[in-house]
């Protein structure tokens, strides 16, 4: 009986596990350490390649990077490696971790307000509210295991946000966003993490300024989008577009011209046969304070453009 006890006690320890100042695991959730549960220490340098799955934009990656570290205002600057997956970024504006992230708490900003995300440190069953990707969230620790964090929250118009956070790779493991009609807006998934970035980083801050799905018409069609600038005393950088298109395989075309209405220029200008796609295509015309006039021919019953245009401020830094 004194050996049938004995036993049952070191059992009882060992599933119930201990915290010490060495980090060692905690009770009821794997091998996670103390130090997994707590606000991680980003270092300029630091990275993480994410794919991005979107049903509109279909699937890319990028490699996310801590450019700079504000002790004055308290902000980590989180960039891109890629100058043009910055710009694509830019203005499909899916990725809501970019730019700004608070170094207390890692909050991102969504209408220039930190947004608390994550909660720190991690506790099972713990609540919260954020706003974040236009919603607003009621947010719960779900599990936690092996260093691993899941979250589950819900929205007032009943989307639903889905994510783990890994304190062992300080940040976001995957991400899922699905509407009220249970269609999956976005899905981000960690492929790597690394640290000691070389190399040139970015960051595209944009606004959008246009976004329209034309389709087959017998007419041209006139369109328009105006450039006021970042603020009324800084224009942006840049203007960054953003095409999808099809062409209808039986007799169908298609033109596109975006002109500036100052001078008269046609900084983008497009033309499509038959069959023609462009899918997923971005680049950049100037920033000129003022309408932008959009003129489109569109033959075919399946044609269709989608154009969108975003303002940007540009940031870069060689690390």
């Amino acid at each position: 009986m004194r050996a049938y006890l004995l036993s049952l006690l070191m059992l009882t320890v060992s599933l119930a596990g201990c915290v010490t100042d060495g980090g060692s695991s905690l009770s009821g959730i794997g091998d996670t350490t103390e130090d997994e549960l707590a606000l991680p220490e980003w270092q300029i340098g630091d990275q993480w390649l994410y794919t991005f799955i979107t049903p509109e934009f279909g699937e890319d990656s990028a490699r996310l990077v801590v450019a700079d570290v504000r002790e004055d205002d308290g902000q980590f600057m989180l960039g891109i490696s890629s100058e043009g997956e910055a710009q694509r970024h830019a203005v499909i504006n899916h990725n809501p971790f970019l730019g700004r992230v608070t170094m207390d708490g890692l909050s991102v900003f969504e209408n220039g307000e930190p947004q608390p995300v994550f909660n720190f440190p991690w506790e099972i069953g713990s609540t919260w509210d954020f706003r974040l990707l236009g919603q607003d969230w009621s947010a719960r620790t779900d599990n936690i295991y092996n260093g691993e964090v899941t979250v589950s929250a819900t929205s007032s118009e009943g989307h639903t946000l889905d994510y783990v956070f890994s304190g062992r790779q300080g940040f976001i493991k995957t991400l899922a966003w699905t509407n009220s009609e249970g269609i999956d807006n976005l899905r981000m998934n960690l492929n790597l993490k690394d640290t000691g970035y070389t190399g040139d980083v970015f960051f595209y801050r944009a606004g959008d300024l246009h976004d329209n799905l034309y389709e087959e018409n017998d007419q041209e069609i006139y369109d328009s989008f105006f450039d006021e600038g970042y603020s009324p005393n800084e224009a942006w950088d840049t203007l960054v577009w953003y095409l999808d298109v099809e062409i209808d395989e039986k007799g169908g075309s298609g033109t596109l011209t975006i002109s500036d209405q100052q001078d008269g220029s046609s900084p983008l200008s497009r033309a499509w046969g038959s069959g023609a796609t462009e899918k997923g295509s971005f680049g950049t015309i100037p920033s000129k304070t003022g309408e932008h006039r959009i003129t489109l021919t569109l033959q075919g019953e399946t044609s269709f453009v989608h154009l969108k245009v975003a303002g940007a401020l540009v940031r870069s830094w060689t690390l």
